[in-house]
């Protein structure tokens, strides 16, 4: 596959810029940064001035190793001041090496230990449908070696048991995972009951185009092809 080139606003890309300070773990932020932006520029509704509106979308980043891309997106939509930027992981910045609710608004979990956020976006999405909140819709983005983890297999099963159409996993595919799936990783979703759409991770209508084609009644994953992690 030819990664297409895709056209990133100045804003970001200068937001993006600012951080320094935890460059081995830049390609593992940089293959979120296309992604990232679509769902926050096209998909999601979410409002910076309200981050706990209720009826938000909510965002669940799995993939919380390496959160500078996150952390320019969310400062270049307006969550925060850009200039948090230039102190990543400082003594006094709110921006560490993983992102912290409690800390930067906008997060909706605390990441960081792989293999967690996708059991977080299922038990997310069950409490928003015991609470009778129809119109949020569940995000949550894992890298594919997180696919290795026990707890998402359990996550994908459940999710694709319960039909819970709320619910949309995001999956960066750059050739990272040890043991893989039979037939790729939609293919380990579809088998559980999912809708699937594979993607190419850089071309931002494309990747617009995938989150959008999920059926009512039944989870979605979008795979998200990028290039690969060692090269």
């Amino acid at each position: 596959m030819t990664l297409a080139t895709t056209t990133r606003p100045a804003e970001l890309m200068a937001a993006l810029y600012r951080l320094t300070g935890d460059e081995k773990h830049a390609p593992a932020a940089l293959s979120t940064l296309d992604v990232l932006w679509v769902l926050y520029d096209r998909i999601l509704r979410v409002d910076p001035a309200r981050p706990d509106d209720p009826d938000r979308d909510r965002f669940l980043l799995s993939k919380g190793h390496g959160p500078a891309a996150y952390y320019a997106v969310l400062a270049t939509k307006g969550f925060f001041p850009a200039d948090w930027l230039d102190d990543l992981a400082g003594p006094g910045s709110r921006l560490g090496h993983h992102p912290d609710r409690n800390l930067v608004p906008g997060v909706e979990i605390s990441a960081g230990s792989l293999g967690h956020g996708l059991g977080l976006g299922v038990g997310t999405a069950l409490g928003l449908r015991a609470q009778g909140r129809t119109a949020p819709h569940v995000y949550v983005l894992v890298g594919d070696a997180e696919l290795d983890e026990g707890s998402n297999h359990e996550a994908i099963a459940y999710a694709g048991a319960t039909g819970l159409a709320s619910l949309t996993a995001i999956v960066i595919d750059n050739r990272s995972a040890t043991h893989g799936w039979p037939g790729g990783i939609a293919a380990r979703f579809a088998v559980n009951g999912w809708t699937t759409a594979e993607v190419d991770g850089r071309d931002h209508d494309d990747i617009a185009r995938g989150l959008l084609t999920r059926s009512p009644d039944r989870p979605h994953v979008v795979v998200a092809r990028v290039e690969p992690k060692f090269s």
